[in-house]
């Protein structure tokens, strides 16, 4: 036997390098059982470290350290990094939940359709741990071969050991819930794709059996296929015996001695990094300028196992001892002198001993691989592999092809197997791993919702955000878009408007600007309830708020009808007493029914009352300008705002608003008819989110511009009492402003805004107000991510409409893109002057990735 083992390792088939492959008999929701061990399965969260503080980001890092150090002390544990593409058809399932009003299907199709075309993959962090060994490869292997020839071979499971198994797996996911990784046992289905996807087969998948199982021949259909191997990879071949994909592994031979986290330390984080050309096909040649550069994508596998305190401290009291008898034997000789990698040897083994005693810090070993793959040609993996050794060795870290071992590290890498290649493996701190944050990168947004955009940070992914799902969530409503001119937030806020009215909400957006057309024109495109309506002599009577409000808030009117005209009126007839004689005529008009400001007016006019007649003839002549008519003109019979699902969009450019500061007496007359038109809407949006009969409509309110309302007392107040009592009358509040130091001091706005998203600001103390609002730390270094946001470095820093950091419910922040689905709703949406919005916009265009944006 002697003999044998030592001919094995000269040959270098020694050990588990001849094991044969994982036989898998069972596969259930976080557990993978084998013939011989099984293994609990989780899904790690990836946690959002790009705009991390260092505060946090050290916290973070010392918890999952101390989880390495003690949850999983003494465990063989196996960390995979894959990625699968995007499935962009089930958004179409997800809209037939998500929306009901319009042609949402169309809707829906377009978000599909660019989806696809961004095709953005998905990454998926999963760990493994052995819980339970079953036999030995040698007992396996030997009553496998007795059984099959008595023909009684079965691979059943009993109830009672996997009843046990499962147990001992939830009761390890419980411990690891609680860390930053916040796991979740593996749905059975993840763990037959993670298996079956190795042979790039395309047919389905396996379903378990009535107890969530998947045993007997539906496991041997998840590894059926055949993997032949060569010096440099191995070719998956397909069931017509074609090459279906050409995969090959990388092993990670040498580390720095120190590496600095974030930086080159993060060098499992920094796998969504690495990107390459492609090969060009001859026909492309011309256009090689356009041709996009891809991503690698190499999908991690490192099996490691943290070595307990004990025998940690004796490894490194054993390397320590070692040092120091060189050192001895050394200083015996003639020269007398000692090599410094000796000397700093011993020194670093005994600091480490000191940590190791005073903090929870032990080592692991561990075996890092790189598992790269190619379906297009084997030329194509050999420049991912070209690429991805270039990345790394730009971080010092030396990675190879396992040359003539890819059969063995390709086994390695599968899920319930082992490691074949021991001596390809390095014995570090559990800080160290912790360090390379393999569930770090970029993630916000909601779980669920519309899609708006995509990650721009160091993982890529979707965005979604709802702004019609404060109340389901029992949270605040508000959301705000802040930014300097030009950036894309207005067109941002009206793709998400857009989501709302798609979801059956009543929405009502105030265009100060009069930029806002398309929400209305791309409204009609899809079929929604929408309708502009413009603050001109031609909607006369569209805002009397006789008309607004209506139903359980007509008694409202009385009040307010007569505060609005008092606001409209000259201020010598305010300092005469008008506003008695204005409010005896409301009084009068309400009484005999169907009332209108008009009316009230006309009696005025018809009153024997001096003061009442110059009252009503000012009054008359203020109706006749395009800004006074609107909400005391005689109607026109134009669109009216309804309070029912659909789209309104209410123009009011030129409106000019005086400041808090500014005196009442010294308004002009335009500052006072504007603070009357605003008058308006502020009170139809306050009856309209307190009406009883409309509490389970989903409504939202939006305010471009709103440094032009929060410049009146009115204005500011109405904005803080909508964001306060959103929630319980289930209204949204969206607003978007360029001046970010004005909203700082709105308290009652501030502490209600739920999701921010933050555009482009060039002055240091707008740029400080901003980190604070999306909390993140205030700074040279923030100060010039925010000075970044909308510049595209690749087109000599061309603006980047759309281009946002977002901070989300959860206080998550990344940086995003805003993504318009198509060429046609880009054109539509479009708040340039130039922009012809309407029904009838011309044909879809489509968008190339690096066109896309707001």
């Amino acid at each position: 036997m002697k003999i044998a083992k030592a001919v094995g390792k000269l040959l270098g088939v020694t050990g588990d390098r001849s094991a044969p492959p994982p036989r898998y008999v069972a596969v259930s929701d976080g557990l993978l059982v084998t013939e011989t061990h099984a293994e609990a399965w989780f899904v790690l969260r990836s946690s959002n470290t790009d705009l991390m503080s260092e505060a946090a980001r050290d916290a973070e890092h010392d918890q999952v350290a101390a989880t390495l150090a003690r949850t999983l002390a003494g465990m063989d544990c196996h960390l995979r990094i894959l990625w699968s593409p995007l499935n962009a058809d089930d958004y179409r399932a997800e809209a037939e939940e998500l929306f009901s009003a319009g042609d949402y299907r169309a809707w829906a199709e377009a978000r599909v359709e660019r989806l696809q075309q961004l095709d953005l993959p998905n990454r998926h962090l999963l760990l493994g741990v052995r819980i339970q060994e079953r036999s030995t490869q040698a007992q396996a292997r030997g009553r496998g071969s007795l059984q099959d020839a008595l023909g009684i071979r079965t691979h059943a499971v009993p109830p009672r050991e996997l009843a046990r198994l499962d147990a001992l797996a939830r009761r390890l996911g419980r411990q690891l819930q609680s860390t930053p990784w916040q796991a979740e046992l593996a749905p059975v289905e993840m763990l037959a794709w993670m298996i079956a996807r190795e042979q790039h087969r395309l047919s389905a998948l396996p379903s378990p059996n009535s107890a969530g199982v998947i045993s007997g021949a539906k496991v041997a259909a998840l590894t059926r296929g055949r993997v032949v191997p060569y010096s440099d990879h191995v070719r998956v071949i397909d069931a017509q015996g074609e090459v279906a994909a050409w995969t090959s592994v990388l092993t990670m031979d040498g580390f720095p001695e120190e590496m600095e986290s974030p930086g080159p330390g993060e060098w499992l984080r920094a796998v969504s990094e690495i990107t390459y050309v492609p090969e060009l096909d001859d026909t492309l040649l011309d256009f090689a300028d356009d041709v996009a550069i891809l991503p690698v994508n190499p999908e991690p596998s490192v099996r490691f196992r943290v070595l307990h305190r004990r025998d940690a401290l004796k490894m490194i009291d054993e390397m320590r001892r070692l040092a120091k008898e060189q050192r001895q034997s050394a200083a015996k000789h003639s020269a007398g002198e000692t090599a410094q990698e000796i000397e700093e040897t011993e020194e670093v083994m005994a600091v480490l001993t000191r940590d190791m005693k005073r903090e929870d810090v032990t080592l692991l070993q561990d075996h890092p691989r790189l598992v790269i793959s190619s379906d297009v040609s084997l030329n194509d993996l050999r420049n991912k592999i070209d690429a991805t050794i270039a990345y790394y060795g730009g971080l010092g870290i030396e990675c190879s092809v396992g040359a003539e071992e890819q059969k063995e590290l390709w086994l390695e890498s599968l899920p319930g197997d082992r490691v074949r290649v021991p001596d390809l493996s390095h014995t570090r701190t559990v800080g160290a791993l912790a360090g390379s944050w393999f569930w770090g990168g970029a993630s916000v947004g909601d779980d669920t919702g519309p899609i708006v955009g995509y990650l721009t940070g160091t993982t890529p992914g979707i965005v979604r955000a709802d702004i019609t799902a404060g109340p389901d969530r029992g949270d605040a409503t508000t959301t705000a878009l802040v930014g300097r001119s030009g950036r894309g937030k207005t067109t941002a806020m009206m793709l998400m408007l857009l989501d709302a009215a798609f979801r059956g909400s009543f929405v009502l957006a105030l265009d100060f600007k009069g930029d806002m057309g398309g929400l209305v024109a791309s409204g009609e495109y899809y079929g929604l309830n929408a309708h502009l309506v413009e603050a001109t002599s031609r909607y006369a009577g569209a805002f009397d708020l006789f008309t607004l409000l209506t139903g359980e808030s007509a008694e409202r009117a009385q009040t307010e009808v007569a505060g609005q005209l008092g606001i409209a009126l000259p201020q010598h007839l305010r300092n005469r007493g008008a506003e008695t004689p204005i409010q005896s005529a409301v009084n009068l008009v309400m009484g005999e029914g169907e009332p209108a400001t008009w009316k009230v007016i006309e009696h005025l006019r018809r009153s024997e009352d001096e003061l009442a007649r110059e009252t009503g003839e000012a009054l008359h002549e203020l109706a006749q300008t395009g800004i006074g008519a609107p909400f005391m003109g005689k109607p026109t019979g134009e669109t009216l705002i309804a309070p029912e699902p659909g789209l309104w969009v209410v123009q009011i450019p030129g409106i000019t608003l005086p400041s808090p500061d500014d005196e009442r007496t010294d308004w002009s007359v335009h500052q006072r008819l504007s603070v009357a038109l605003v008058h308006s809407m502020l009170a139809f949006g306050i009856s309209m989110a307190a009406r009883k009969d409309l509490r389970g409509l989903r409504k939202t309110i939006a305010v471009p511009e709103a440094h032009v309302l929060t410049a009146t007392r009115e204005g500011a107040s109405f904005l803080q009492w909508i964001a306060r009592v959103g929630r319980a009358l289930r209204m949204g509040l969206v607003i978007d402003t360029q001046d970010v130091e004005s909203l700082g001091k709105l308290t009652g706005l501030l502490e209600q805004i739920s999701m921010m998203f933050g555009f482009q600001l060039t002055t240091a103390e707008q740029q400080d107000a901003l980190a604070a609002l999306l909390d993140l730390p205030q700074g040279p270094h923030t100060r010039q991510l925010i000075q970044a946001i909308g510049l595209d470095p690749s087109r000599r820093n061309s603006v980047r409409h759309g281009h946002a950091i977002m901070r989300d419910p959860r206080f998550n922040n990344a940086t995003i893109q805003f993504d318009v689905p198509s060429g046609h709703l880009h054109q539509l949406l479009s708040t340039t002057p130039k922009a012809e919005n309407g029904p009838s916009a011309p044909e879809p265009v489509v968008l190339e990735k690096e066109e896309s944006g707001v």
